[in-house]
C-alpha cells in the first residue's frame, strides 16, 4: 500500500489590515461626535446638554443635512455639482413667489418647484455629459444664471408676506413636531434611508459606484455610463427642490442670496462623510454624521462665545481635511485591491510518485 499523498498546504490567510484600524476609520466620526457632545456638555453644563440645544441641532441643521445628501449622489458619480447653492436659492424664492404673489395653493407651488428642481438636475447631468462638459466648469455656468433668474424673479429685494402671513399648514412643514421630536429630523431620516437604500441595495447604486470609481471598466462591462451621471445629478435636482421648500417654511420670506450660504457646509458633509461607515466612498449615512459632527462642533463653539468668523473658519479647515482623507482613504483601499492582485498563487502540490502524470507513468 502506497502512503496517502502529503496534504496540501493550506493558502495563506489574506493580512489584515488590523480589526481596530478598520474600526477606527468607519465609525470613528461617529464616536467623535458622541466626544465633542461630551466634552460640551462638561464644559457648558447649563447651556448645551439641553432639550432646547438639541431641539436647534435637528432642526436647524436639517437643510444642511438635505443639501449635504443632495451633493452626495453626484459625488458618487465622480462629479460635483456647485450648482446646489443657487438651486437651493432659487428653490425658495420661487416657492414665495407662487405662494405670496401668484397666490397659488402652497401644495401645488411646492411640486412644482420640486419639478422644476429636478429639471434643473436633468439639465445639468445633459450639460456635463453630452456637452462634455467638466462638472465644476458645468455646474458652476448653470448655477450663475439661476442665480439671475433669481434675482430677475426678485427684482433684488425680498419677497415678503402680507399681514395675514403664510397658511398655517406650509409653516407647519419646518415648524411642527413629531414624537416630541423637530418634524424637520425626520425629513432627513427618510431621506437618508431612501439614499442608502438606492446607493447600497439597489443594482443602480451599485453601477453610480461602479461608474464614479472607473469610469472605462463602467463603458467595458456595459454599464451606460452617461445615463447613471444624469441619474445622479437628477436625484441631486430633487433633493435641493426639497430642501428649496423647506426652506421657504423656515425663513418665511424670500431671500435671492440666502443659498449661497449652504454651499460649503454642503461639500464639507458629503466630503467629509466619505471617511465614515464606509471609508473611502460617499455614502449617505457617513454624509448625515458628517453634518451631526460639524453641527455639534459649531454649536458648541458658538455657546463658548466664539466670534462669527469661526464659522467659515470652521468649514473650511473641515472641507480641506475632508477631502485630505478621502483622498487618502481612497489610495489606501486602492493600494489593499493591487496588493491582493499582485500576490503570488500558491503552487499546487506535485503529484505523488507513481500515480498518473507522477514521473513513472501508470499505477505500479
Amino acid at each position: 500500500m502506497t502512503d496517502p499523498p502529503p496534504a496540501s498546504p493550506s493558502p495563506p490567510r489574506p493580512h489584515r489590515r488590523g480589526t481596530a484600524g478598520h474600526l477606527l476609520g468607519a465609525y470613528g466620526l461617529p464616536a467623535l461626535t458622541a466626544v465633542l457632545f461630551l466634552t460640551f456638555s462638561l464644559v457648558l453644563p447649563r447651556t448645551f446638554p439641553t432639550r432646547d440645544t438639541i431641539d436647534s441641532l435637528l432642526s436647524g441643521q436639517s437643510i444642511p443635512a438635505v443639501l449635504a445628501l443632495a451633493a452626495t449622489v453626484p459625488v458618487v458619480t465622480g462629479a460635483f455639482d456647485l450648482s446646489i447653492g443657487y438651486a437651493l436659492g432659487l428653490a425658495h424664492v420661487m416657492v414665495m413667489q407662487l405662494v405670496v404673489d401668484e397666490r397659488w395653493p402652497w401644495p401645488w407651488a411646492c411640486l412644482v418647484v420640486v419639478a422644476g428642481g429636478t429639471a434643473v438636475g436633468v439639465l445639468n447631468g445633459l450639460v456635463v455629459e453630452f456637452g462634455r462638459i467638466d462638472s465644476f466648469i458645468a455646474t458652476l455656468g448653470t448655477g450663475s444664471m439661476m442665480y439671475a433668474v433669481t434675482g430677475w424673479v426678485t427684482g433684488g429685494g425680498r419677497i415678503v408676506p402680507g399681514p395675514e402671513g403664510l397658511p398655517a399648514a406650509f409653516t407647519d412643514l419646518y415648524d411642527s413636531r413629531l414624537l416630541g421630536l423637530p418634524v424637520p429630523a425626520f425629513y432627513v431620516l427618510a431621506l437618508t434611508v431612501v439614499c442608502w437604500l438606492v446607493l447600497e441595495r439597489l443594482p443602480l447604486g451599485r453601477y453610480l459606484y461602479v461608474v464614479g470609481s472607473n469610469p472605462r471598466a463602467a463603458d467595458l462591462v456595459g454599464i451606460p455610463t452617461r445615463r447613471c451621471t444624469v441619474y445622479g445629478f437628477t436625484a441631486s435636482g430633487l433633493i435641493v427642490g426639497i430642501a428649496g421648500v423647506l426652506l421657504a417654511a423656515q425663513q418665511q420670506i424670500g431671500n435671492p442670496s440666502v443659498g449661497l450660504d449652504y454651499l460649503l457646509p454642503a461639500f464639507a458633509g458629503a466630503l467629509l462623510g466619505s471617511t465614515a461607515i464606509t471609508p473611502g466612498r460617499p455614502n449617505a449615512l457617513g454624509t448625515v454624521v458628517a453634518v451631526a459632527v460639524l453641527a455639534v462642533g459649531l454649536t458648541g463653539i458658538g455657546q463658548l462665545g466664539a466670534d462669527f468668523w469661526t464659522i467659515p473658519l470652521f468649514y473650511g479647515g473641515t472641507l480641506l481635511l475632508a477631502v485630505g482623507l478621502a483622498g487618502y482613504s481612497a489610495r489606501r483601499l486602492r493600494t489593499g485591491a493591487d496588493a491582493f492582485r499582485e500576490a503570488p498563487a500558491v503552487p499546487a502540490p506535485p503529484p505523488p510518485p507513481g500515480r498518473g502524470g507522477g514521473p513513472t507513468g501508470g499505477t505500479p
